[in-house]
């Protein structure tokens, strides 16, 4: 059998030789349709990828209270667009007492300003830096690291002690480039900061930079940037997965309690949990994949007919080739076979070239959007099956056409 294979394969192959055009031209039809599916797979991995990486951080045990809930907001003719009240200080410090859940921990934090302008000796930032007023627990919540010194502690915060945690542009490319930050004086509106960590690179979220912020305790920063309404942030973690449900729930009584509502009104906040955003990119990833499978077969759709027809072609060219081979005693499965086999040649090689471009442009695509290039298996997986089974489609009615000439007709052809 396995003689049989090699010998069809080597008879397919001198046959691609003698129609050389025709097959070039059905392998790159089958290579565009291939090159397409794997790309946007390939790109979608990436996508999916690089967004998981940054919400993922937040660990799958998180939740953050907030003004609305983190979806969009749709309204309508017959529908009241429901204007939710900031989350005060004394709401947010009271939900902080009363929230008591076992094996939590509640981090509390603002945004003081987000064009800041950071000083370090006789060298200054433009005025384009966010400062955040946070506890002790606001980095762990939030997925940081240090990469350099350390985060704040209880003492830190309690103290009010002026020290700070710098992001890793700061570093990279900022005011201590080639200098070690720590236990460096900054100067934020006048005020002296001592740096006491360096953030982990985090890159950019939605075009908005994570590297270029500045982390001060809650207190100085309330007591340097008194604006009104300022909206405060919540977010509680859990040590045990399994216990996130029961602490949601009771986060929503507590901050129930805080706002003072009735059992009969509705909630004037919101609660998102981290495992909702994920969910939520896996299905507009999972859409981008349904629109590039519906994209390629589209595409493989043509380059199937294609391949039927420069086979059904093959079979009409080679009529007298089939009636020798019969008289010689080859069966009907034989001959079918043989052309079946050089069918899935033809796609394999189509197949093939297309990983490789699809590749070779998701590579590129992610090289030029700074996204992190993930080896597609799926989509390798996909397409090797795709074209096989263009492949079998094409090639089984120019086999069955084949295996059934009579061999007498098919030598008196010409």
């Amino acid at each position: 059998m396995i003689g049989l294979f090699r010998e069809n394969v080597k008879i397919a192959l001198g046959s691609i030789k003698t129609q050389l055009l025709r097959t070039v031209l059905t392998v790159i039809i089958i290579a565009i349709g291939i090159t397409a599916l794997v790309g946007i797979l390939t790109v979608v991995a990436a996508i999916d990828n690089s967004l998981n990486s940054s919400f993922a951080t937040m660990g799958s045990n998180t939740f953050n209270i907030n003004q609305y809930e983190n979806r969009n907001r749709r309204s309508s003719s017959l529908e009241v667009q429901k204007n939710n009240p900031i989350i005060s200080y004394i709401e947010a410090k009271r939900y902080k007492e009363l929230y008591n859940y076992p094996l939590t921990q509640t981090s509390l934090s603002f945004i003081a300003t987000s064009n800041a302008e950071v000083k370090y000796e006789n060298k200054k930032t433009d005025p384009e830096i966010t400062v955040i007023g946070i506890d002790e627990y606001y980095m762990t919540n939030s997925g940081l690291e240090a990469t350099q010194g350390r985060n704040f502690n209880s003492f830190d915060i309690s103290n009010n002690v002026y020290n700070c945690i710098i992001g890793s542009d700061f570093v990279s490319k900022g005011l201590f480039k080639d200098t070690n930050p720590i236990g460096k004086m900054l100067s934020i509106r006048g005020a002296k900061f001592k740096v006491v960590g360096v953030l982990k690179e985090r890159g950019s979220t939605f075009g908005n930079s994570q590297d270029l912020r500045v982390l001060i305790p809650i207190q100085v920063a309330r007591s340097m940037f008194s604006a009104p309404n300022i909206n405060y942030s919540l977010s509680t973690m859990i040590e045990k997965k399994e216990l996130l449900d029961d602490a949601v729930d009771y986060a929503l009584n507590t901050m129930r309690k805080v706002r003072k509502l009735s059992p009969v009104e509705d909630n004037n906040f919101g609660i998102s949990r981290s495992d909702d955003l994920i969910n939520r990119i896996a299905n507009i990833t999972g859409v981008l994949s349904i629109s590039a499978w519906v994209m390629g077969i589209i595409t493989i759709l043509g380059s199937s007919i294609a391949l039927m027809n420069i086979m059904v072609v093959s079979v009409t060219e080679r009529t007298r080739e089939i009636g020798v081979r019969k008289a010689l005693g080859a069966t009907k499965r034989t001959i079918a076979f043989q052309f079946f086999i050089e069918t899935l040649t033809i796609g394999q090689i189509g197949g093939l070239f297309g990983i490789v471009f699809g590749i070779l442009i998701g590579y590129g695509i992610c090289l030029a959007a700074g996204w992190d290039f993930v080896i597609p298996w799926q989509a390798i997986f996909a397409a090797f099956a795709t074209s096989f089974v263009v492949a079998l489609v094409s090639g089984l009615y120019p086999a069955i056409k084949a295996s059934q000439l009579d061999p007498i007709e098919a030598l008196r052809y010409e």
